[in-house]
């Protein structure tokens, strides 16, 4: 049986100021300030999914492509008195960054406060953070990837993450509620600490999109096989994994945690689908078969009259659902436990509710949750870097928990 606590590969057990890894978690405000000290009992990096260039029979290979940068962080628990490892019901997270972004967005805020990984792997739960092929440690390697994409631009980083409640006039009506980024309303601009901070972290994207959807299935699924069933938490761009990695990994992925993930609608979906496949610009497998979007005959279809979850119909954007008599439906998604969560303020909060239509359509049950209606407010896009990002956390551990019926007594894990 797959011990998917730990890597296969044996790491030695980190040994650090003469003890255990400790990591601070030290957090500004009330309820981040819970997180504190904790004990992290191994960390390592693995790459996966690298291919050389020629098979090592037909010559010797020059390079390496498709390789995923890997940082991870298992817990430690006490069992008899003494430091050990406990198997668990806490299956381990990959956490997987969207556009421009690396895995840094999930290992600490740009303000210096704890991030998700941190609050994940001290309530327990094993975090593999990942940056994806051609991003950030994975390297960027032109000879198979191409020439690089437009670098970030701190315009459209402020109008769409940091500060769309400035742009005038308001890019999505919901723009003016964003209250979350460090620092406040009105802060997350160029000379801003956190706003410098995290522009740093940003990074040129693969030009080719299909071949990085392809690229992140594939290294994701080697590190699947490493480490057994997992849970994956997507973001943004990295929407589709939500759909493929299952696909490529049947039965191995426990649940998704799906943030604003790009997929049916968009801003302009009023006009056309954010994507031609419904829920990505490559087909997923369906059943019964889709052998081009068309098969799929996406309608426009508008917003509900009464809204959805207290934002009105005027706020919202049309879905892209289908139209025929026989409705496709996206394989080895079924009986996943699925959660697609959105911000109050973010430029997704007026569409992502389309791809939890598509879904639920589709017949694969999922749960949409507009942050407010679980009384969390003002957030962009960035929800893991924003003030009340451990507030946010603990709600998805809170679901994680009812999802896989996690129950361990309550045990103080690294405490």
């Amino acid at each position: 049986m797959t011990n998917y606590s730990k890597p296969q590969r044996q790491v030695p057990l980190i040994l650090l100021a003469s003890a255990l890894c400790i990591s601070s978690a030290f957090a500004h405000g009330k309820k981040n300030d819970d997180l504190g000290p904790f004990i992290v009992g191994e960390q390592g990096v693995l790459y996966e999914g690298g291919v050389y260039d020629v098979q090592p029979s037909a010559g010797a290979p020059t390079t390496m492509s498709g390789q995923m940068h890997v940082f991870y962080q298992l817990p430690l628990s006490p069992n008899n008195h003494s430091w050990n490892w406990k198997r668990t019901s806490r299956l381990p997270i990959i956490m997987i960054h969207g556009s421009q972004q690396t895995g840094a967005n999930f290992l600490g805020t740009p303000d210096g406060r704890a991030g998700w990984a941190s609050y994940f792997v001290a309530h327990g739960w094993p975090v593999y953070v990942i940056d994806q092929p051609g991003r950030g440690k994975s390297g960027y390697f032109p000879n198979a990837y191409g020439p690089q994409a437009a670098n970030p631009s701190p315009t459209t980083v402020k109008q769409q993450f940091t500060a769309p409640e400035l742009t005038s006039p308001l890019g999505w009506p919901q723009a003016i509620k964003h209250t979350q980024w460090p620092g406040g309303p009105k802060s997350g601009v160029p000379g801003n600490y956190a706003f410098d901070q995290f522009f740093a972290s940003q990074v040129a994207n693969m030009p080719n999109g299909d071949q990085a959807l392809a690229l992140t299935t594939a290294a994701v699924t080697a590190l699947i096989k490493k480490i057994g069933p997992a849970i994956i938490m997507t973001h943004s761009m990295s929407g589709p994994e939500s759909w493929f990695i299952p696909q490529a990994n049947p039965g191995m992925v426990k649940a998704i945690i799906a943030v604003e993930p790009s997929g049916n609608s968009s801003l302009t979906g009023d006009t056309a689908p954010a994507t031609t496949c419904g829920l990505s610009n490559v087909c997923l497998a369906f059943n019964p078969p889709v052998a081009s979007p068309a098969d799929l005959g996406l309608t426009k279809t508008p917003p509900p009259a009464a809204g959805v979850q207290g934002q009105p119909a005027a706020n919202l954007k049309s879905c892209w659902l289908q139209s025929g008599k026989v409705i496709h439906q996206p394989t080895g998604l079924k009986g996943i436990p699925i959660l697609i969560q959105t911000g109050e303020a973010s430029y997704h909060a007026g569409y992502d509710y389309c791809t939890s239509a598509f879904l639920t359509q589709a017949g694969i049950p999922n749960t949409y949750l507009y942050l407010p209606t679980a009384k969390i407010y003002g957030n962009g896009h960035m929800q893991m870097l924003e003030m009340n990002n451990l507030d946010i956390a603990a709600l998805d551990e809170q679901w994680l928990s009812k999802a896989l019926k996690v129950h361990d007594n309550d045990i103080a894990w690294g405490r």
